[in-house]
């Protein structure tokens, strides 16, 4: 069935809907919907950084470090993803912020996927979603 079927390239997709390439904010029918989990291919420039910090989290994440240096701030602990493939997993409860130390390129996973977590006002330059989930 070609509609249970999509390709695509990460990099091309990401920019069109700020580096989420699967989750709830899909179109329902299309195989990129999902509400049991969320990806996310983030490009960060040096210097970019959480807008401010997310609070009453109610998902699991895994960061993966795919090049650069990133930084994810957790309550009482800063994680330095500095080598390709390095990853941290946080559960449920747990606060976060991250910082990019240099460009750097991370895949988000998260479960599951619930609306919400939106920065207001969250603008990705050229690429404003209004309402869209912003961060990683």
């Amino acid at each position: 069935m070609a509609e249970d079927v999509y390709v695509g390239n990460a990099g091309v997709d990401a920019a069109g809907d700020r580096g989420w390439l699967l989750g709830h904010f899909k179109p329902v029918g299309d195989v990129r919907h999902s509400e049991d989990v969320e990806i996310k291919w983030g490009v960060h420039p040096r210097g970019d950084e959480r807008a401010r910090w997310v609070t009453g989290e109610s998902r699991t994440a895994l960061l993966l470090l795919i090049s650069g240096r990133f930084r994810v701030e957790l309550p009482g602990r800063s994680v330095l993803l500095a080598e390709r493939g390095d990853y941290v997993v946080w559960g449920r409860g747990v606060d976060h912020s991250w910082y990019a130390e240099e460009e750097s390129v991370v895949l988000t996973v998260r479960w599951p996927s619930v609306p919400g977590y939106a920065v207001p006002g969250y603008a990705v330059p050229g690429h404003a979603v209004p309402g869209r989930d912003a961060d990683g």
